[in-house]
């Protein structure tokens, strides 16, 4: 007899700097799952980008072993887990950062026609790449911080003093496509805008340099696809003023949460509505969680998207719509009814079969 449980399968680790927090979510994910509704296949991939037959204990580790060929870890080809992948009804790849949630899994996904959790390839790319995603936000009149992006290193670390003049003397420099803080640096003087500069360009060919905003930094976490709903917005309260992957991560005191934040409801409807906005402009579908600046005058700026945010058992996503009355195991659910309901979307698109038409 056919089981009628879903087969999920559960994709982490991956090559990204957010390798052990991608492990984190994933187990969490796990307690979560309803075992009477899901049957799990479990995919590591390492920190080189070699991929693992993974099992539930890896999920205790803190990085999925490197594949040896021994008994344990025996050494695997993505070909010899292609199949594997393909047989299932879903897949959540609970990757973060570049490599996981920029578009490339997701690609590999299409091509091998399973339905996936998350935004597809267009909104998985935009989503992580931060250059791109606030041109997209600008032309659809969503409102950001002022920026400058540099593609040439050399280029960058002689523009102090026109990025200075255009953006204030306190500024932040990243890489463009990463996530989690990763390679961020707050400049306040000339020597330390260039150490941020070249520490940058080590994660990525663009970086960019923002202005400083003084303002409130709030999060609101976002599910659906053709028909979408927002959770509570919740605050994030660095304990030094900046939200670093030390302070996300590694110091349990390294910020204060609010949740839900300490907003009006007039303030906290603008918000939830332009997180809708966000979504839906960059081609967003399953979830993510958008990140704004609520300055002093009530103004609302947005910071930027997460494709794939922490599924941690701290992350703010499923605390929000915790919050919001979604608990955790039913938002599984309705991410995974996302995923297949798309899928079968996209399946009954025409396709010109044509003999000769390119």
């Amino acid at each position: 007899m056919q089981s009628s449980k879903i087969r999920l399968g559960i994709i982490f680790g991956g090559k990204s700097a957010e390798h052990e927090i991608s492990i984190r979510s994933a187990a969490n994910v796990v307690r979560a799952v309803d075992p009477a509704k899901y049957d799990l296949v479990f995919f590591g991939i390492d920190r080189r980008g070699g991929w693992q037959r993974a099992s539930v204990e890896m999920l205790q580790s803190s990085e999925v072993p490197v594949g040896n060929g021994g008994k344990e870890y025996p050494a695997v080809t993505l070909a010899e887990v292609l199949p594997e992948l393909g047989s299932c009804d879903a897949i959540f790849p609970v990757l973060h950062g570049p490599c996981g949630e920029d578009g490339t899994v997701q690609g590999l996904l299409r091509l091998i026609d399973v339905p996936f959790v998350g935004a597809d390839v267009l909104g998985s790319a935009v989503g992580m790449d931060k250059c791109v995603m606030k041109r997209l936000l600008t032309e659809a009149g969503i409102p950001i911080g002022r920026y400058s992006s540099f593609r040439n290193k050399n280029e960058a670390l002689e523009a102090y003093a026109q990025v200075t003049a255009r953006l204030g003397s306190t500024l932040y420099v990243k890489p463009s496509a990463q996530g989690s803080s990763i390679g961020v640096s707050r400049a306040q003087s000339q020597e330390e805008y260039k150490a941020a500069v070249i520490d940058a360009f080590q994660y990525d060919d663009v970086i960019l340099v923002e202005e400083a905003i003084a303002g409130r930094e709030i999060e609101c976490a976002v599910l659906g696809d053709l028909e979408v709903i927002t959770s509570v917005c919740g605050e994030i309260i660095p304990r030094d003023g900046f939200y670093s992957y030390e302070n996300k991560y590694i110091d349990e005191n390294g910020a204060a949460f609010e949740k839900p934040a300490r907003i009006s409801r007039e303030v906290s409807d603008r918000m939830r509505k332009m997180a809708m906005d966000t979504f839906l402009a960059l081609d967003c579908s399953g979830l993510a969680r958008v990140d704004f600046f609520l300055k002093q005058d009530g103004s609302i700026l947005v910071n930027e998207i997460n494709t794939l945010p922490g599924f941690t058992s701290i992350s703010m996503y499923p605390q929000l719509f915790e919050l919001s009355g979604v608990r955790t195991n039913e938002l599984l659910d309705r991410l995974v009814s996302i995923a297949r309901a798309r899928h079968s979307r996209k399946q009954a698109h025409k396709i010109d079969r044509r003999a000769g038409v390119s």
